[in-house]
């Protein structure tokens, strides 16, 4: 049978620039390849592993389409596309004609109804499967026997495959058409298709189930009761406006044959130019094997291009990356330990606790690691008190991922750690400050590899006990499930498996992290002032610290007549009074009022975007910008510290 492969080209490049938009992979000249990148994977996994007969991708257009006529609110909610990845998509569509595959658009339709014309007339031509590469949900609506949609993985995660009997599971809902009769509901903020207001999914499905479709519910409103009867009436025509727009076409008059979607012979030449215009090592060897292609231009001051990562790839865990870890339960394997210790001018360590409040918790062990895939966990027990005081207070400097915990743990049992300290969650903020800083987060950014659960470590273990409280902070992200296993029923070979991966990861993030740190020019910041400053923050909230209410009040007093005062002038500048703290009425002075931007992006609950980075890029064009600027600055001071504090 013939296997047909249509790839929503839009939702897949959009997914893959923001997948990344924290780490965008950049190559020589600075162009940025993330959308083409995360695209190009999935059409390689769609190539290597499906066998696909016949394959096509679908774009959009810049042109309306009859749902902008219908309703010309369809979408406009909408960000404007990012530049990077607005310039992305020339090179989608070159790549995919670099594999002899067809780019599909027609101005006038989405590349829904182009997607949803050719698994229709698939359908009607007999002995296709048809598989829709998406991760959109309204393409469920298009679901039958023979067509199913391909959703791509995150994060290292596989494919699903979704057909018609994941309907009721998925959706709630029987029949694939009833899924435009469920956003015809509850709408799609997405699209800004409005639906009818009140109604959730739950609602919807609950409708749909009892009564079939939009239309039916329409006609049996004497039914319905209270709210939701005069919600249902009252906005009837907004129910059918958003079933239409929801509505995939599927008999768009574009011209293309099954001979134009029959995968072809890839043109060679073609790919290696593309791979080597945009650095993509891995993709040259991963098609042509060693020395495949043209060698990369050297980066500009010889910085070497940052790795292809491995986000849209299946990330290595601890059952498939060789590893070894030991377990110093003996006295003799515990005296090597620290040996070994004595030795090292730097080792990381992780310590293993009992619960999240560090003070409350217990000392379980402390996990050491100086090498990548190994590492060593040491049970505590008070015998080793002294040995393990000495080792920690050594000059050796000390690596670690929120150091501020574990040295709170150790500073209460009057163990001090001596040495430099190097925290890769400070230092990754440092080097990265808009992305999330977990253990777990960066191990699969930087280095490709998730780390395990314990709640998947301890599993048969845990099996037949009665759940308790474990919780093993900095960690916790790892899975909030782990908080429900009872550490006393989990084996030590366990905990230590887990707690030796969490020192060894740490070590590779450090590895990883110290050059970046340097070539940022931010070392000193760390070693100056952030790391130094860990030990007295531990301090001060152990110990408190003392306040003179006084002084607060007075700097408080002064405070607020700054902030009387831009009040003052901020009305001013808008020749009324209004509540400066309240986006609705801010966005109405500056949009509607002061026209300071010609079309102002929204919310997705149509107001007008007053945050921080909106506000910022209008300084300079009217005087009330820097004004809001310098009042919400003082405004949140005063509350979270000299109104809190007394």
């Amino acid at each position: 049978m013939n296997r047909l492969f249509l790839l929503d080209g839009m939702a897949l490049i959009y997914r893959a620039h923001f997948a990344l938009i924290q780490t965008p992979i950049r190559n020589s000249k600075g162009v940025n390849t993330s959308a083409l990148y995360g695209f190009l994977n999935t059409l390689l996994a769609i190539l290597e592993k499906e066998a696909p007969t016949h394959i096509g991708v679908a774009f959009d257009t810049s042109a309306p389409t009859p749902r902008h006529t219908l309703f010309p609110a369809y979408k406009a909610q909408r960000d404007e596309m990012p530049e990077e990845l607005a310039a992305a998509i020339p090179h989608v569509k070159t790549l995919c004609r670099a594999f002899h595959i067809p780019v599909l658009e027609l101005d006038g339709y989405e590349a829904d109804d182009i997607i949803g014309t050719l698994v229709t007339r698939a359908e009607a031509e007999g002995g296709i499967e048809s598989y829709m590469v998406t991760p959109d949900k309204d393409f469920a609506q298009l679901l039958s026997p023979h067509t199913w949609i391909w959703k791509p993985g995150r994060k290292g995660s596989d494919h699903e495959v979704i057909g018609l009997p994941q309907l009721p599971e998925i959706w709630g809902v029987a029949e694939a058409a009833q899924i435009i009769d469920l956003l015809g509901l509850m709408g799609d903020a997405v699209d800004n298709i409005p639906g009818i207001p009140g109604i959730g999914p739950k609602t919807a499905v609950k409708l749909i189930s009892e009564f079939g479709s939009v239309e039916n519910i329409l006609a049996n409103t004497a039914k319905l009761k209270g709210k939701q009867k005069e919600s249902v009436e009252t906005n009837a025509d907004k129910a059918l406006l958003s079933k239409n727009l929801a509505t995939i076409i599927r008999d768009v008059p574009i011209e293309v044959t099954w001979d134009d979607l029959t995968l072809s012979q890839r043109d060679d030449e073609a790919l290696k130019n593309l791979f080597n215009e945009f650095e993509f090592r891995t993709f040259t060897k991963r098609l042509f094997g060693e020395g495949g292609g043209a060698a990369a231009a050297p980066a500009k001051g010889g910085r070497e291009t940052a790795p292809e990562p491995t986000l849209f790839e299946t990330f290595r865990t601890i059952r498939d990356t060789e590893h070894t870890y030991h377990l110093a339960e003996t006295p003799e394997r515990q005296a090597e330990l620290f040996t070994l210790l004595g030795r090292q001018a730097e080792f990381c360590f992780d310590v293993e606790t009992t619960s999240l409040n560090r003070f409350e918790a217990r000392l379980l062990g402390i996990a050491f690691s100086w090498k990548a895939h190994e590492a060593w966990y040491l049970p505590y027990s008070d015998p080793l008190f002294t040995d393990l005081k000495a080792v920690l207070a050594s000059s050796a400097k000390k690596v670690g991922h929120n150091l501020k915990y574990d040295l709170s743990i150790l500073t209460r049992m009057g163990i001090p750690v001596g040495g430099e300290i190097f925290d890769t969650m400070l230092a990754d903020t440092l080097v990265a400050p808009e992305r999330r800083h977990s253990m777990d987060y960066l191990s699969e950014t930087l280095l490709g590899y998730t780390p395990v659960k314990l709640a998947d470590l301890a599993a048969p273990a845990s099996a037949s006990t009665e759940p308790a409280v474990l919780d093993l902070f900095a960690h916790a992200e790892k899975s909030k499930a782990s908080k429900d296993l009872d550490v006393a029923a989990i084996p030590v070979e366990i905990i230590a498996e887990y707690a030796a991966e969490d020192a060894d990861v740490t070590w590779q993030l450090y590895q990883k992290l110290e050059p970046l740190l340097s070539a940022s020019g931010q070392e000193k910041v760390l070693t100056g002032i952030e790391a130094p400053l860990l030990p007295v923050l531990v301090r001060m909230e152990m110990e408190g610290i003392e306040v003179n209410p006084g002084s607060l009040s007075v700097i408080g007093d002064e405070l607020q007549q700054q902030i009387d005062q831009l009040a003052k002038s901020i009305h001013a500048h808008a020749d009324r009074s209004f509540n400066i703290a309240s986006p609705k009425q801010l966005g109405e002075i500056l949009f509607d009022q002061l026209n300071l931007i010609e079309k102002a992006k929204k919310t997705k609950t149509g107001q007008y975007k007053t945050d921080e980075a909106t506000l910022a890029s209008l300084e300079g064009k009217h005087p009330i910008i820097s004004d809001i600027l310098s009042w919400r600055e003082a405004t949140k001071l005063k509350s979270t510290y000299l109104d809190a504090l007394p």
